[in-house]
């Protein structure tokens, strides 16, 4: 099946300067893709220009094969959209602005039961000025959801909420892909990401730095695991540097700290044994999202 979404060699820029600058990246039917970068990385102007909200300078977006400037009309019955700075009118009800939204739409879905599925209904009759920050964003979910969307744009979802509130959106993103809805998920939070995400498009100064699933971007960062420990006898510094797949290895006041993958790990265990050296106070750490993402970024900047 073709891509539900397609961005090629996108750039937009204002006054001058290049916000996007040559953006590509394709999302496939059914998934949960990442667009994951610093604040003024060029995220949400991207995301952007897939909604039809910013026309390109050049290059080329396509939403199950219609263009969002051109065709808009088409593609908002198609995609849902969640804003990076959502609001409503602090005195319309949760029933009145499903209602009202549902009213946009030939075919909406039926708002009581997205209610229900997005746990709103006992706040049917609540202001938006009344709900927490977690159950505004249910509300703008459901809103990005009340036009049966075939894929739905959620962008900075969880910026400025609490981490329980954080959890449950996340909880919520999965179900709604379980729902059969393509998710486009903007994000600067690298645990959203890797917790959530099939793919990511780092993006990095308006450029994507790279593109994978979340477990292949950590396999590229310096060291994907981290072992440390004191060691209750010397260790010889020739066996420590000939470890297998080692990428850094430091000392500091009698500690060792070692970076490498799951194979240096295994042999500097064989070498404790080996000298019957007991590790004190071992710590072995995976690498995360976070730890890739500096590594890109850095790279990305040399």
């Amino acid at each position: 099946m073709p891509p539900v979404i397609e961005v090629t060699d996108l750039r937009k820029s204002y006054g001058g300067r290049p916000v996007v600058d040559g953006v590509s990246f394709a999302v496939e039917e059914g998934e949960i893709f990442g667009i994951l970068g610093p604040n003024g990385a060029g995220k949400t102007t991207t995301v952007e220009c897939v909604e039809g909200l910013r026309v390109p300078d050049t290059g080329r977006v396509r939403v199950t094969g219609l263009d969002p400037v051109a065709d808009h009309e088409q593609v908002a019955k198609v995609l849902g959209a969640q804003l990076q700075q959502s609001e409503l009118q602090p005195k319309l009800t949760v029933r009145e602005a499903l209602e009202l939204y549902a009213s946009f739409y030939p075919r909406p879905a039926d708002w009581r039961t997205l209610a229900e599925r997005l746990g709103l209904a006992p706040k049917s009759d609540t202001r938006f000025g009344k709900l927490s920050g977690g159950q505004q964003q249910r509300l703008f979910i459901a809103l990005a959801l009340i036009g049966n969307p075939r894929v739905v744009v959620l962008d900075e979802l969880t910026t400025g909420l609490d981490p329980r509130a954080r959890r449950d959106t996340w909880q919520l993103i999965e179900d709604v892909r379980a729902s059969g809805v393509t998710v486009l998920l903007v994000t600067h939070f690298m645990e959203e990401a890797q917790r959530l995400c099939d793919r990511v498009a780092v993006i990095d100064k308006g450029r994507v730095a790279a593109l994978d699933t979340p477990a292949g971007l950590i396999r590229r960062s310096a060291g994907a695991t981290v072992i440390s420990f004191t060691p209750s006898a010397p260790l010889d510094e020739r066996e420590l540097a000939a470890l297998p797949a080692l990428a850094s290895c430091e000392h500091r006041d009698g500690r060792i700290t070692l970076s490498g993958t799951d194979e240096t790990v295994n042999a500097v265990i064989t070498l404790l044994a080996r000298h019957r050296v007991t590790a004190h106070q071992l710590r072995v750490l995976d690498a995360t999202l976070d730890d890739a993402f500096l590594d890109l970024t850095k790279e990305a900047t040399a």
